[in-house]
Order: C-alpha cells, then structure tokens, then sequence
C-alpha cells in the first residue's frame, strides 16, 4: 500500500495485492492492482481494479510528465468520488 496523493479534501492510495493462484508468475497479470480514493469532504470513497485501475494509471502517468495544479488533480479526484459509496473506516 501507498499513498500517492494526500490533501485536505481527497487522498488516493495504490494497493498491489498477490494475484489469484491462477495467475501465470512473474508476469504484470501475478498481482491484482487498484486504487482507492478517499473524499475526505464526505467521508466516502472508492476502489478502482480491472480496467478502471488502467485508466487511473494512465491518467497518473500523464500527471508525472505534465505535473498539473493542485486544483486540476482534485477536480480530477472529485469526477471519482461522485461514484463512492462506501462509508471511510478508520483502523
């Protein structure tokens, strides 16, 4: 697990977790990977995997060339959180 944004409003979180056992070793399919993105504002949030998860990646990859505002990246976030359903916990 790792942070990737943290603000007051949103935080964002990459999770890699071992694949099922089905899954062909030593190969990007071994792991499943996702994001969960936390609206803080609303305490909800949200678990990207599959091909959302892809998405997301790819929109982080242009955010390292590109290196966007504060406010781009949240309004990004936000375009998310209108779909979290779940409660935040925290352990």
């Amino acid at each position: 697990m790792m942070t990737l944004y943290d603000s007051e409003s949103f935080a964002v979180v990459q999770l890699v977790l071992p694949a099922p056992a089905s899954a062909e070793p030593d190969t990007d399919e071994a792991f499943a990977r996702g994001f969960e993105i936390l609206d803080k504002r609303v305490g909800k949030g949200l678990f990207l995997d599959g091909l959302w998860a892809d998405m997301f990646q790819a929109r982080i990859a242009a955010w390292q060339k590109d290196m966007p505002t504060q406010e781009e990246v949240e309004s990004t976030l936000a375009g998310y959180a209108v779909l979290a359903q779940n409660p935040m916990v925290i352990h």
